[in-house]
């Protein structure tokens, strides 16, 4: 894997029909959000190969607002992405990584936010930075990494929705 691009569902709602955090869906607003962000990227010529999706209703409808921008990226629902600690999602993107060039996860918090940290720590970012992401990762935020040949990460940017 040389990039990986972490993306964190769009703003869902509170409450899902069924009372299940799983059933949760995408607002108006986290649709928008999640397509402005993947165009956004795609503009910038992130765009992945292949997109690992957890399988809840906000996080597969966060990758069919982004998809459009990604024509070419193959994709899968991974089970296990669901309310992932850090350790599985980067374990997941490394697994993917061996096949793929730049990996795509959409998922959730605390484990994308603590994944983003992990990785500017030990691709030593400005501690400015490294702040900035423990204060806040919010819906349809997407943090980028390079990897070099030894597999340290590298920060190549994070963006934030716009207003």
């Amino acid at each position: 894997m040389d990039r990986l691009i972490l993306l964190r569902h769009g703003k869902a709602e509170r409450e899902s029909v069924s009372g299940d955090d799983f059933d949760r869906k995408l607002t108006h607003r986290g649709v928008r959000e999640s397509a402005a962000a993947a165009a956004h990227l795609a503009d910038l010529g992130l765009a992945p190969d292949l997109v690992l999706v957890s399988p809840a209703a906000r996080t597969r409808e966060t990758w069919a607002a982004a998809q459009e921008s990604f024509p070419g990226a193959a994709w899968r629902v991974e089970p296990s992405l669901y309310h992932a600690e850090e350790r599985v999602v980067r374990k997941l993107a490394e697994d993917a990584g061996e096949t793929s060039r730049v990996v795509m996860v959409v998922g959730h918090n605390p484990g994308l936010q603590e994944l983003v940290i992990r990785l500017l720590n030990e691709g030593s970012a400005p501690s400015p930075l490294i702040a900035r992401a423990h204060a806040m990762f919010p819906t349809a935020t997407a943090a980028v990494f390079l990897f070099d040949a030894t597999g340290r990460p590298a920060y190549d940017g994070l963006f934030f929705p716009r207003g």
